[in-house]
C-alpha cells in the first residue's frame, strides 16, 4: 500500500504550538467509523454525551521524562544534547546525541556542574548512544532539576508549565513524549465520567521517538516500527474482561493504549491478561481489531503512522475525508491541538 495514498494538505499553521489553558477547551470531531457520519463539539468535554452506562475508557498513565539535556564534554567544554529515549540496565540508557560525532566511546558529558555526567560505552542499533550516568542521590530527582521536556519536532514554542505536556493521571515514568490524546482530560471530567457508570482502566505503554519517525518508505508494508515497553495489570485484564462480557463497549485514549490492547488481544484470541512485554505492532487498513471498540485521539500528520492506524479503525476515506473537513474548519493539529472521537454511531447517549 503506497505512503501517497495517506497524504493530505496540512497548512503549517494548524499544527498547534502551545497547548490552551483549559484541557477540556479544545474541540471535538465525532467521526462514525462505519458510516463516516461527522459531528462537531465546541468543547472537549461533550464526549461524555457519547459514552454511556457500561463502557470502559482505556488511559496510559506513563508519565513524560524530562528527557532533553543539555551538557559539555568534559575535555572540550563543547555544548552536546542528549536525548533520553530508553532505560537499559542500572544507570545504562540508549540516548541520541547533537551532535553524534562529538560522543565516541569513552567521551565524557557533564551537566549541571558536574550533578549528572554521561559516559559513552557503546552506540545503539539505530545509530545512537548507549551511556553510563553517574550521580549522587536519586537519578530521576536529578534529572527533575536538569532536564527538559523533549516536545515534537513539530512544535518550535518553549513551554511555559512543563505540566501541561503530562497527563493529569500521569504516574509510571519512562516516555519520551506523551500519550497526547489523554491531554484533553481533567480529573473533574473523568470523575463525571465514572459517575455516569462509565469504568476508567488504565494500561502502561512509554511512548518511545520513534512516535515522529517518518515512514521513509515507498509501500507502509515496509516499515518497521520500533518497540515500545507496555504493561498490564491483572485488575485491567479482568476489568477489560467483564466489560466486554457484559456487552460495554472499549474505547481507548489515544494511539497508544489502541496499540497495547491490540498487541494483547491479538495474542489470546480477543482476551486480555496480565502481560508486560515489548510491542512494535504496526496497525494499518486491513488489520481487524480485536480488542477496542473506538477512539479518543488527536489530529495527526500527513503519512504517519498514526493516521494509518485510525484508517485502520474508520477506513481510509473516511478519515481522509475527515481530515479535509477538520483542515477547513481550521481544527487544530497534533500534540496540543484538537480531539477526534472515532466510534460505532455518532448520536449523543
Amino acid at each position: 500500500m503506497n505512503i501517497e495514498l495517506f497524504d493530505f494538505n496540512l497548512p503549517d499553521e494548524l499544527i498547534a504550538q502551545t497547548p490552551l489553558l483549559d484541557r477540556e477547551a479544545s474541540r471535538l470531531m465525532v467521526l462514525d467509523k462505519d458510516t463516516g457520519e461527522i459531528r462537531h463539539e465546541a468543547s472537549f468535554r461533550n464526549v461524555i454525551s457519547y459514552l454511556k452506562a457500561g463502557d470502559c475508557l482505556v488511559l496510559n498513565d506513563t508519565r513524560v521524562l524530562p528527557a532533553r539535556l543539555y551538557g559539555t564534554k568534559i575535555d572540550t567544554g563543547a555544548k552536546v544534547e542528549v536525548l533520553l529515549l530508553k532505560q537499559l540496565e542500572g544507570d545504562n540508557w540508549e540516548t541520541l546525541v547533537k551532535p553524534a560525532k562529538r560522543m565516541k566511546e569513552g567521551t565524557v558529558i557533564t551537566f549541571g556542574d558536574g550533578r549528572l555526567k554521561a559516559k559513552c560505552i557503546g552506540t545503539s542499533e539505530y545509530g545512537g548512544r548507549i551511556v553510563e550516568f553517574s550521580y549522587e542521590g536519586i537519578f530521576y530527582e536529578v534529572l527533575e532539576t536538569l532536564g527538559e521536556m523533549p516536545l515534537p519536532p513539530y512544535i518550535r514554542e518553549q513551554l511555559d508549565d512543563q505540566d501541561r505536556y503530562q497527563t493529569v493521571y500521569a504516574r509510571e515514568r519512562g516516555s519520551a513524549a506523551a500519550p497526547t490524546a489523554g491531554l484533553h482530560f481533567t480529573e473533574k471530567l473523568l470523575e463525571d465520567i465514572k459517575a455516569k457508570g462509565v469504568h476508567i482502566a488504565f494500561i502502561t505503554l512509554h511512548v518511545g521517538l520513534g512516535t515522529f519517525r517518518p515512514v521513509s518508505t515507498d509501500t507502509i508494508e515496509e516499515h518497521e516500527m520500533h518497540a515500545e515497553f507496555y504493561q498490564m495489570t491483572e485488575g485491567t485484564a479482568k476489568q477489560l474482561n467483564e466489560v466486554k462480557a457484559n456487552g460495554g463497549r472499549i474505547i481507548t485514549v489515544g494511539t497508544t493504549s489502541t496499540r497495547t490492547l491490540e498487541t494483547i488481544a491479538s495474542m489470546h484470541n480477543g482476551k486480555f491478561v496480565e502481560q508486560s512485554g515489548w510491542t512494535n505492532i504496526f496497525i494499518y487498513p486491513g488489520y481487524e481489531f480485536k480488542g477496542i471498540d473506538g477512539m479518543i485521539t488527536n489530529f495527526h500528520l500527513p503519512k504517519s503512522t498514526l493516521i494509518m492506524l485510525i484508517s485502520a479503525l474508520a477506513g481510509r476515506e473516511n478519515v481522509l475525508k475527515a481530515y479535509r473537513e477538520a483542515v477547513n474548519q481550521k481544527y487544530r493539529f497534533f500534540s496540543f491541538g484538537d480531539a477526534m472521537l472515532i466510534i460505532e454511531g455518532s448520536n449523543r447517549q
